[in-house]
């Protein structure tokens, strides 16, 4: 085989992100220096994920890809965004004089239209030339019908940009969705090539991770090419530096994270103590058992604040809530888009001084910064915590901002996963800021290329 055929041998197997966009034709001065970095790599790939921490401006980064491509192609760009974002990214549309229309019919209403990701089965792909995923993070929590419904509907659009906070916060392998989304390595090819499956773990992998041990890991030798391939169509930003740049006013505020312990007489059915929970049966016992107690001091611990978010899982506490919670609304599932989104604002522009809600209602996306203080009940997902949290705690956040963790004497296993998580998803984040800047994907150097020179004295 000949030098060249089998240097594209080589190239075809790296998996290497191609670039499918262009030069940016439109950078405007309101973009701060890192932001304009994003956005003439984001157009320059075409197809490309921005990982970027809360407050870091996706919104208006987001906004000016999507104008780069409406000029360039003079195409429609759509936006997905979760429930009420889409109020917000008009209005930021508005301040820097990008025309974003809103759309719930799958009608075009100008050439950026954003809508709900619940709305998307009245859109049609063929009428547009790129798509924005907006806090694309929330794929993952999509069944799997609903998030094929998403890949398949960018699935032939030329331009496509992800934009998220937390990519995959504990668990490596959730990179594959927005992989398969971008038309990069398809999940389950992701998954051939670096991890592979322990589904009779050794006794020395057990020892390695500690007993929780993963249903896929790294293959030997593969997580470095893992992290590069990464970067080859993603970039993560947890602060300008990450990027080269003065961090200046991105400053987060301190965090103070409060747990509370709260006690039952209640003992568990056929029980005379009470014992920690074990397994996820167990702890949805526990969770049930304590919900008066739980919800009386998450309650209490919300009114000595000007704006307060309660943050829970089950209907009856946020039921609970809502009772002992002056001043409140509470957004639920059952609620329509429009009930919903009416709440929202409602709180959001301070008529109303708490929001009681559930992360998959709330979580994401929605710039919450005029509150500083929130109660948790913990759960399993680090995600939903994390994300829950950034709505307050965010860069233009001015203020300390209080976490009261609300958590019983058995759920310690609870809130140890929850702190591995939290260690797992910055390990992550360190990882791909590491390799960042190599982003030539699984790459490979030319061989032979140069010529020899030889030594004197032969």
């Amino acid at each position: 085989m000949r030098l060249r055929e089998y240097q594209d041998f080589l190239q075809a197997k790296t998996h290497e992100g191609d670039l499918h966009g262009f030069d940016p034709v439109w950078v405007p001065s309101f973009l701060m220096d890192f932001q304009a970095d994003l956005v003439t790599w984001a157009t320059r790939k075409g197809r490309a994920a921005i990982f970027a921490d809360c407050g870091l401006g996706k919104t208006p980064i987001q906004l000016v890809w999507a104008e780069n491509i409406v000029r360039q192609t003079n195409g429609r760009v759509l936006i997905l965004a979760p429930l009420a974002v889409s109020s917000q990214t008009v209005r930021e549309g508005e301040k820097f004089g990008i025309g974003v229309g809103r759309s719930r019919d799958g009608k075009a209403a100008s050439k950026i239209v954003i809508t709900n990701y619940e709305r998307l089965h009245h859109f049609n792909p063929a009428d547009f030339v790129g798509c924005v995923c907006d806090e694309s993070s929330i794929l993952k929590n999509y069944d799997g019908s609903y998030r094929a419904q998403i890949t398949d509907f960018m699935r032939k659009m030329s331009y496509r940009l992800l934009c998220t906070a937390t990519a995959a916060p504990n668990d490596y392998i959730e990179l594959g969705t927005s992989s398969e989304a971008l038309g990069e390595l398809g999940f389950m090819d992701m998954l051939g090539r670096f991890f592979k499956n322990d589904t009779n773990p050794t006794v020395e992998t057990k020892r390695r991770y500690h007993g929780e041990v993963p249903a896929w890991r790294f293959k030997p030798h593969a997580e470095i090419p893992f992290w590069r391939w990464v970067c080859s169509w993603a970039r993560a930003v947890r602060k300008p530096s990450d990027l080269g740049f003065d961090d200046g006013r991105f400053v987060l505020p301190p965090l103070n994270e409060v747990i509370h312990t709260v006690k039952t007489d209640k003992k568990p059915d056929g029980m005379l103590f009470n014992l920690p929970a074990i397994g996820l049966h167990e702890q949805r016992q526990e969770r049930k058992r304590t919900v008066e107690e739980r919800t009386e001091l998450a309650a209490s611990l919300s009114t000595g604040h000007d704006a307060s978010v309660l943050w829970c899982y089950l209907n009856n506490e946020a039921d609970r809530l809502e009772r002992l919670t002056p001043d409140c609304v509470q957004v639920a599932g059952s609620q329509s888009d429009d009930e919903k989104e009416e709440k929202l604002l409602a709180f959001l522009s301070g008529k109303v001084s708490r929001l009681i809600t559930k992360p998959m209602c709330a979580g994401f996306g929605l710039n919450m910064q005029r509150c500083a203080h929130m109660t948790f009940f913990p759960s399993h997902s680090y995600e939903q915590y994390y994300q829950g949290v950034r709505r307050c705690w965010r860069f233009g956040q001015e203020r300390p901002v209080t976490v009261d963790i609300v958590t019983t004497p058995g759920e310690v296993q609870v809130m140890k996963n929850l702190q591995r998580k939290a260690k797992a998803a910055d390990v992550m984040f360190d990882k791909l800021v590491a390799l960042m800047h190599d982003a030539l994907g699984i790459g490979h150097r030319e061989m032979g290329t140069e010529s020899m020179e030889v030594p004197t004295w032969l």
